[in-house]
């Protein structure tokens, strides 16, 4: 069927990338590289950077592009359907074993690309198994006694600490070896915030396309906000900010008041901005002029100053035309 068909492709390409930094540079001519070999590629990176976007641009960009692409997320297989997800099964191996049995995913993508998303999330069983297959390059279906033979790339993504897994014996240091053979390390979005506007950017663009509506930007101090603001969900955090903004945005400005309450927090948490003495007391005139409708009597006594002294105030900071108000 189609949905099948579109299951075993890659979506996404690397003009699906979207950076201007020179950590990213970095990421993708190194990735461009590796799609041309046969070897094992591990994606490290925390949540939300990219790493299924890179998976995908790499079989697309290698020689197996035209061959399947099998992503299976690890840590949604429940325990006990691991073998069977992965290694499929054959008629009557278990109760409730499909007639004519079924392939598993390694078979799905052989000629391929398998994608090992969360890969750090396995089980210590379900990792011995795996290890086995990348080793001999060969499956045995359950309850099945015949060798199916692999052509297949593999591509691990994880956002975990492999080398620290291993430490806390949660993570086979022999299948590590096997996959870390081309590592690729995907900087967070605070590591490269030369990022972050232009994503932004792509995102609103998108979002209003997609709604039909008219343009949208960002002012001034909200893209001061992005920038200082640490994206702990990185780029997938971003996006849906993004759509949530937009979804609700009356205007054609996205501004202080439409951000939600986690990017405000950085605004009240960043230090109050230096300002001079100077414009400190400017300030304080203009407002104590305004408290007193612009009585130069009580201004000044209430500023413990003489009607001279604010006088001569009002002329130093050029604010005459505030009394004819």
């Amino acid at each position: 069927t189609a949905n099948k068909k579109a299951a075993l492709t890659a979506s996404y390409t690397f003009d699906d990338l979207k950076f201007v930094s020179k950590k990213m540079q970095n990421v993708v001519a190194r990735a461009q590289k590796i799609s041309e070999t046969d070897s094992t590629v591990l994606i490290e990176g925390e949540s939300g950077t990219g790493k299924e976007i890179l998976a995908h641009a790499i079989h697309n960009y290698s020689s197996r592009c035209n061959k399947p692409f099998v992503a299976v997320n690890c840590s949604a297989l429940p325990k006990e359907l691991v073998q069977s997800e992965l290694f499929g099964y054959v008629e009557g191996a278990f109760t409730g074993a499909k007639r004519g049995g079924k392939a598993g995913k390694f078979e799905m993508a052989n000629g391929g690309t398998i994608f090992l998303d969360e890969i750090g999330d396995m089980s210590l069983e379900a990792q011995a198994n795996m290890l086995r297959v990348l080793q001999e390059k060969q499956l045995t279906r359950i309850g099945g006694n015949h060798n199916i033979e692999l052509d297949i790339r593999v591509i691990a993504a994880t956002n975990k600490r492999l080398k620290a897994e291993i430490e806390k014996g949660t993570f086979r240091p022999d299948l590590f070896y096997r996959l870390n053979i081309l590592p690729i390390q995907v900087p967070p979005l605070r590591e490269r915030r030369e990022d972050i506007l232009p994503l932004a950017r792509y995102f609103i663009k998108r979002q209003c396309s997609s709604l039909g509506r008219s343009q949208v930007f960002l002012s001034p101090e909200v893209e001061e906000i992005f920038l200082s603001y640490d994206w702990p969900g990185n780029i997938r955090e971003l996006k849906n900010i993004i759509t949530r903004i937009i979804v609700i945005l009356e205007g054609e400005k996205i501004t202080l008041d439409t951000l939600p309450n986690e990017l405000l927090m950085v605004k009240s948490a960043k230090t109050a901005p230096v300002v001079s003495l100077e414009e400190l007391e400017r300030k304080a005139i203009i407002n104590t002029l305004s408290y007193y409708n612009n009585n130069i009597l009580k201004s000044a006594k209430a500023l413990g100053i003489t009607r001279a002294t604010l006088y001569r105030k009002i002329k130093k900071f050029n604010m005459r035309d505030i009394l004819l108000r």
